[in-house]
């Protein structure tokens, strides 16, 4: 097997300065460098990144931990984490905690012994706080307040939660049926001390319609990855009487198609009967069978957030939280953590809800 003292001696150059080149610090002169070039090139060496990351302390992969992949909204989102971490020169390897009964241990494990240079946690963990800042670590909560000095990032969720509420209200909508995972999934009841950052939307949007006098009430589904959970869920929202029949229905990506699909399975007009609007923006609005009106989170923009979050933890390099323009406008009554950075989201109108009056 080819070795940097065989690059060295066919070269004529010391060891260190094969070492120089192959590990890129340190000055070497351009002569010297094309000589230790063409000689790697002939004897077909290749660096063993390994031995030289472990010398650097880095492994330069970040681990994403995610509930499954299965869900259009976590594989739109790793796909993101996993290119915008690519032009870092980072790699990843994805854990589906649905999938894998020990993931979540296992990569703590890895990031514990430096196999990892930092974690992205996106999934439920049932660890107190101080389990996470035990590591002494990069960890980087997606979506999810982990505990102090865990830096989280995520969607503006109240903001989209007051989007869809001024929509709905301008709209004309009396009776909005919201279809989401369980309840209890919520925590605490209110804005300011849930540690799930994502019910803030439905939270905020709760509050909004019961301010203009618009009924609303929120219809449980199964689990993240429990989809038969969503179509009964769906279903039972169109087998109602006309006595407390709904004329508005949000729910993620998934639910609001099935809603289209039902509506149209049972000649119900959208939007002049029923409106429905998404939460999410993921590829599943183009294939509903009508484009759906969504509220869209930025994936792109909240990738190179974690991104860049763990390039500065990697680094040793502390960030301040930060939150979108949105975001800071909200802090007053909607108040954040610290640590907490916040991804502005967009309404995009599409054909499932009406024009504004």
């Amino acid at each position: 097997m080819v070795g940097m003292r065989d690059v060295a001696k066919r070269a004529g150059v010391s060891l260190s300065t094969v070492s120089l080149v192959v590990n890129g610090t340190g000055y070497v002169s351009d002569d010297m460098r094309e000589r230790v070039r063409q000689a790697m090139e002939s004897l077909h060496y290749v660096p063993n990144d390994l031995a030289r990351n472990l010398s650097r302390n880095r492994a330069n992969t970040v681990g994403i931990i995610v509930p499954t992949i299965r869900h259009p909204f976590f594989a739109t989102l790793t796909a993101s984490l996993q290119h915008v971490l690519s032009e870092q020169g980072l790699q990843t390897l994805l854990c589906s905690t649905t999938d894998a009964v020990n993931g979540e241990a296992e990569y703590v494990d890895m990031l514990r012994r430096r196999l990892m240079d930092g974690i992205v946690m996106g999934a439920h963990t049932e660890h107190a706080p101080d389990y996470w800042t035990s590591i002494h670590r990069p960890v980087i909560a997606f979506d999810r307040v982990l505990g102090e000095g865990i830096p989280s990032i995520g969607s503006d969720h109240v903001q989209g939660g007051r989007l869809i509420a001024d929509l709905l209200i301008r709209t004309g909508a009396r009776r909005v049926a919201v279809i989401g995972g369980p309840r209890t999934q919520f925590g605490a009841s209110s804005v300011e001390r849930t540690t799930f950052p994502t019910v803030r939307y439905h939270l905020a949007l709760e509050r909004e319609l019961a301010r203009a006098g618009v009924h609303y009430e929120y219809v449980e589904a199964g689990e993240v990855m429990d989809f038969a959970g969503y179509a009964s869920a769906v279903r039972s929202v169109f087998d109602r009487g006309a006595d407390c029949a709904v004329d508005a229905v949000v729910s993620s990506d998934i639910g609001a198609s099935l809603c289209v699909r039902e509506a149209m399975a049972r000649g119900v007009s959208v939007p002049d009967d029923m409106q429905i609007v998404a939460y999410d923006g993921t590829y599943l609005t183009d294939l509903a069978g009508m484009p759906l009106t969504v509220v869209r989170q930025d994936f792109q923009g909240i990738a190179r957030c974690i991104a860049d979050q763990m390039m500065r933890l990697i680094h040793g390099k502390e960030s301040k939280g930060a939150v979108s323009d949105a975001g800071a406008a909200n802090r007053a009554a909607y108040p954040v953590g610290e640590a907490e950075q916040l991804i502005s989201v967009s309404l995009v109108e599409g054909a499932t809800t009406r024009d504004r009056h």
